[in-house]
């Protein structure tokens, strides 16, 4: 069973347009991602970092930075950087889940930096389709009474239990599709998704293998009488073209006798 968390690693450019004054002035901040899960074991750690670009170019000189989170044991650090280089007194920390920060452009600094640790909470309800999720990181920008979301990222959380039934769930699935539907089939299929989600994840299993079994005979039934049918088509075929030699033959014997 692969537990590995499947990690966005490759840096994902969002460009966000944002209304940033009463009077409609557009900001046009570049923001990025990186390490950003898109699912993790409940108790498992992540990081990831958030980075704003011109964060007051051609926009407001003074908004709040608004972060929130669903992960537990949390850290957070803000640092805003100019050329590369933190600012004076330019990194600040939280360990809470949600925190304001009121950013300005007489820090003189170009880009912000904002990271994330920590570890993905336990499940409060469990969904088979749409697979429960939580709050990886939720950023907004508040300027004045506006508020514009710059990013809102969740991940599908699991435990190795709920993991291995939601697996035996997609196999039973998967066996299902291949054998064109089977009523029985779906029937358990349906009653492992209920087991799944009230977290009886070894009876979601069991069920799960049952519909997987119904399925896989059903295939195998239908392949066979398949084949029954094909042999029976090209017996069908030899005889006929048997009968035909033999009738050809016969009349070749009959026109020779009248010769």
């Amino acid at each position: 069973m692969n537990l590995t968390r499947c990690s966005k690693t490759a840096t994902a450019l969002l460009c966000v347009a944002l209304l940033v004054t009463a009077t409609g002035t557009a900001a046009a901040l570049t923001l990025s991602s990186d390490g950003v899960p898109s699912e993790a074991q409940v108790g498992e750690e992540v990081s990831m970092t958030y980075t704003i670009d011109d964060p007051f170019t051609d926009t407001a000189n003074d908004w709040t930075l608004v972060a929130d989170t669903e992960l537990q044991n949390v850290r957070w650090t803000v640092t805003v950087l100019r050329a590369g280089t933190p600012v004076e007194d330019g990194e600040t920390t939280y360990g809470e889940q949600s925190f304001e920060q009121d950013l300005s452009v007489d820090n003189n600094g170009d880009q912000i930096q904002i990271e994330l640790v920590g570890e993905a909470p336990a499940v409060a309800n469990y969904s088979y389709d749409p697979e429960q999720t939580f709050t990886v990181a939720a950023l907004d920008q508040r300027t004045g009474s506006n508020t514009d979301e710059l990013v809102n990222d969740s991940a599908h959380h699991y435990t190795s239990e709920s993991q291995a039934a939601r697996e035996a769930i997609d196999e039973a699935q998967s066996a299902i599709d291949a054998a064109g539907g089977h009523q029985d089939a779906e029937d358990l299929l349906d009653s492992a998704i209920s087991s799944y989600e009230n977290e009886n994840f070894e009876n979601a299993q069991e069920l799960a293998a049952q519909s997987q079994n119904a399925a896989d005979s059903a295939r195998q039934s239908q392949q066979t009488t398949q084949m029954i049918l094909m042999g029976a088509g090209v017996l069908v075929v030899l005889l006929l073209l048997g009968g035909g030699i033999y009738y050809w033959q016969s009349q070749q014997g009959d026109d020779f006798s009248k010769l």
